[in-house]
C-alpha cells in the first residue's frame, strides 16, 4: 500500500525539491532529518499524486549506482502561489485587438518603468552583485526561489517559482518587463539564456556585464526569439 504523505511533510519536501530543482531521497533525508526509507516512501506518495516526477540521475559515490533524483511536475508546481490573475490574460488580448501589438510592447513599457522607479532608489551605491542580490525580491520580498548564480560566464539570476507561470506561459511577451527591468537596474544587458517556456523549469537570466548600457538612450527592447 502506497504511504500518504501528511500535509506538513508534503510542504516541506515539495519546498525542498523546489528550491533545489531537484533531489534523491538521500538528500531529502538529510535535510528533513528522517530515514532514507522514510524519505523514499514520501518520494514514492508523491510521485503517485503526480506532483513529483523521476528526473536525470545523481551520481553516488558507490560507482555505476547513480541515485534517482526528483523534480517538480506542473501540477506540482501549480501547489505553490502564484500571483496571476485571469484579467491579466484579458487585458492584454483586448489592448492587442483594439489597439494592435505596438500598444501591448507601450504598455509593458510603462510597467518596467514603475518597476524601475520603485527599485532604483533602493539600489543607489550598490556594487553589481549587491544589485543582483537585492533584485532577488523583483517578484514578492524574501523569495526563497530565486537565487545568484556564479559560473565561468559570470553572473546568473535564477529563478525557480514565477509568480505569474500561468499568463507568461500563454503570453511570453510579457517576460520582457522583466528582462528589461533588470537592465535598466543593473546597467548591462540582462537576456534569458533558460526560459519555462521552453520546458526548463526555471528561467535564468545572464547578467552580461560586457555589455552596458546607456540609460539615458536606452529603449524597450524584446527578446530575441528562443
Amino acid at each position: 500500500m502506497t504511504p500518504k504523505t501528511t500535509p506538513d511533510s508534503r510542504r516541506l519536501i515539495m519546498q525542498f525539491i523546489k528550491r533545489q530543482g531537484q533531489a534523491t531521497a538521500g538528500e531529502v533525508a538529510e535535510h528533513l532529518g528522517m530515514t532514507r526509507e522514510g524519505a523514499r516512501q514520501q518520494l514514492q506518495a508523491l510521485e503517485t499524486e503526480g506532483l513529483i516526477a523521476r528526473g536525470p540521475r545523481h551520481e553516488t559515490e558507490a560507482p555505476g549506482r547513480p541515485a534517482v533524483s526528483f523534480q517538480i511536475t506542473p501540477a506540482g508546481d501549480h501547489t505553490f502561489a502564484k500571483h496571476y490573475d485571469t484579467l491579466s490574460l484579458t487585458l492584454v488580448d483586448t489592448v492587442a485587438a483594439q489597439f494592435g501589438v505596438e500598444a501591448v510592447v507601450k504598455l509593458l513599457d510603462a510597467v518596467s518603468e514603475q518597476q524601475v522607479k520603485h527599485w532604483a532608489p533602493r539600489l543607489v551605491g550598490l556594487s553589481l552583485p549587491e544589485r543582483m542580490k537585492a533584485l532577488k525580491g523583483i517578484y514578492f520580498e524574501d523569495d526563497p526561489y530565486t537565487t545568484v548564480r556564479k559560473d565561468q560566464r559570470g553572473y546568473a539570476l535564477v529563478e525557480r517559482n514565477c509568480p505569474f507561470l500561468n499568463v507568461a506561459m500563454s503570453r511570453p511577451l510579457l517576460c520582457n518587463v522583466t528582462v528589461n527591468t533588470l537592465t535598466r537596474l543593473l546597467g548591462v544587458r540582462v537576456e534569458r539564456e533558460e526560459r519555462f517556456q521552453n520546458g526548463d523549469k526555471r528561467c535564468v537570466f545572464r547578467i552580461l556585464e560586457d555589455q552596458p548600457v546607456d540609460l539615458d538612450t536606452y529603449t524597450f527592447q524584446l527578446e530575441k526569439a528562443a
